[in-house]
């Protein structure tokens, strides 16, 4: 592979802006290789999206609740020497997740494939188990051609691209459309959503996204979905912990308001307190957008980035608890294709929701009080640049839209869940639009073709010769294993090291 572009000059004191978890990953290898790093954080604590709220004796996580490849975290501890196994304490979930259909049925997702091919078989029949093993075995070729040329590698232009894997990957159809290669394995309707419904994780509907990414649907049900006791929350806490044990010092309730440059370099940051910082280099961890607000001139000139959809969170603390329910339910409602068509096309509320609902208190009590629960339920939404209309979430939605949902959960089994809550929060678009994420929604930029490796905005500054991206918004893109891999191309683009 050619050599990719770093920045020029001394990088010595590096300081990075944002304690998400991509620019922890970021401080933790830039440590590793020698540099002396700062990281500025506005909030009380390290996280971004994967923060903590803590509500009347209730803990939540404020981001992603779904860990899947851990080996990158441990890789990123590796790097200062540090054993994955001494700062977290993680549970494989079995079932990753136990997905509900509109006729009543239920069904499993373990990601032991056995087990696996004999939970579809009971449920759908012996020849969809027999297609699930077929598309294990797809997803499986196609996360091992893309992962090192692909998702774990810095590109600087779509020539890099050019690779034998492309060729392996055309030939297996990784461009074609996802949902017309996931029903060439499936033929049952419930099995068909199981292994496509996480093309939203990259902003799109399942008949818009690329068969590519089929790998996401391999990293949830096949690789293994992980929970670590304190949440999500307690990696960017155990990321941060490593960070300072090992040099990297850490500013909470510091907020940036500038990068003050001098000709083509950046010399450091200015805070709102009007402290200066000075750096060699420059790592920023915000939103896109946002990270070129802090930067002098404008943002560089290309296509209008299309958004993933939003969603609405609501957090709540329970006196009930449902002994039928896993760690993750996915609640499937009757329509598909039209659900997407309503959320990313025409804007609109789902008429007849998908949920993700989370119950962390079952895996580990101590996010809870004592015999209470924990939930964290999660419906698409459309973004806030939606071209068709913008819902007004300040002007009443979010409470109504709340009671919707608790209505909604109700009839799907949940008895009693709007009696039960003791403490709630409901978080919507206009929120994370607060907090500085682009168009409102936490997923960043789509993962259509164009906003995919190369052509997804770079990580490398084109005009600042020492200022770097970190995160979600940039390459590889959006997810937990992908934004943690973000840290280690970003610290790569400044020491020049590839481990």
């Amino acid at each position: 592979m050619p050599a990719v572009r770093t920045v020029t000059g001394p990088t010595n004191r590096v300081v990075v802006v944002g304690a998400g978890l991509g620019g922890l990953a970021c401080a933790i290898r830039l440590a590793g290789a020698g540099r002396e790093v700062t990281v500025l954080e506005r909030e009380a604590g390290p996280g971004g999206r994967a923060g903590r709220l803590s509500l009347g004796g209730y803990e939540f996580d404020t981001g992603p609740t779904v860990l899947t490849m851990p080996d990158l975290i441990a890789e990123t501890l590796a790097a200062v020497g540090e054993e994955l196994s001494d700062w977290l304490d993680l549970t494989r979930l079995d079932p990753a997740y136990r997905a509900y259909f509109p006729d009543g049925s239920t069904l499993n997702v373990i990601t032991d494939t056995v087990r696996m091919a004999a939970e579809v078989s009971r449920v759908c029949g012996p020849r969809e188990a027999d297609g699930y093993l077929r598309f294990v075995e797809y997803a499986r070729r196609l996360w091992s051609l893309q992962r090192a040329d692909f998702i774990d590698r810095n590109f600087d232009s779509p020539r890099d691209l050019l690779t034998a894997n492309l060729l392996r990957l055309l030939a297996a159809g990784g461009f074609g459309r996802l949902q017309p290669k996931i029903n060439s394995f499936f033929r049952d309707e419930r099995t068909r959503r199981i292994f496509s419904f996480q093309s939203m994780y990259a902003g799109l509907a399942p008949h818009d996204a690329l068969a590519l990414y089929a790998v996401i649907a391999y990293l949830d049900a096949v690789a293994g979905v992980y929970f670590p006791t304190g949440g999500i929350g307690a990696v960017s806490r155990a990321l941060a912990g490593a960070a300072e044990k090992h040099g990297v010092q850490f500013r909470y309730g510091t907020t940036v308001s500038g990068v003050e440059t001098r000709g083509d370099r950046a010399i450091g940051v200015r805070t709102t307190d009007g402290e200066f910082v000075p750096a060699d280099a420059v790592v920023l961890n915000p939103d896109l957008p946002v990270a070129y607000d802090l930067l002098p001139g404008p943002e560089p000139r290309r296509r209008p980035l299309r958004y993933s959809p939003s969603c609405v969170v609501l957090h709540v603390g329970s006196r009930q608890g449902y002994a039928r329910i896993a760690h993750h339910n996915i609640h499937f409602g009757r329509l598909w294709r039209g659900t997407f068509d309503e959320v990313i096309r025409r804007g609109e509320l789902m008429s007849d929701p998908s949920l993700l609902v989370t119950n962390p208190s079952r895996t580990d009590p101590s996010v809870a009080p004592a015999g209470r629960h924990s939930y964290y339920v999660l419906a698409p939404v459309p973004n806030l640049v939606s071209k068709v209309r913008r819902l007004d979430w300040r002007g009443g939605l979010a409470g109504v839209y709340q009671q919707d949902l608790v209505e909604t959960l109700e009839r799907r089994g949940y008895h009693g869940f709007g009696d039960g809550i003791e403490v709630s929060r409901m978080v919507t678009p206009a929120d994370w639009a607060e907090q500085g994420m682009a168009a409102g929604t936490p997923f960043a930029a789509a993962h259509t073709l164009f906003q995919t490796g190369p052509f997804r905005p770079g990580n490398l500054h084109p005009h600042l010769s020492n200022v770097v991206f970190v995160g979600s918004g940039t390459q590889p893109g959006v997810g937990v294993p992908m934004v943690v891999i973000s840290g280690r191309l970003a610290a790569q683009r400044i020491t020049g090291v590839v481990a």
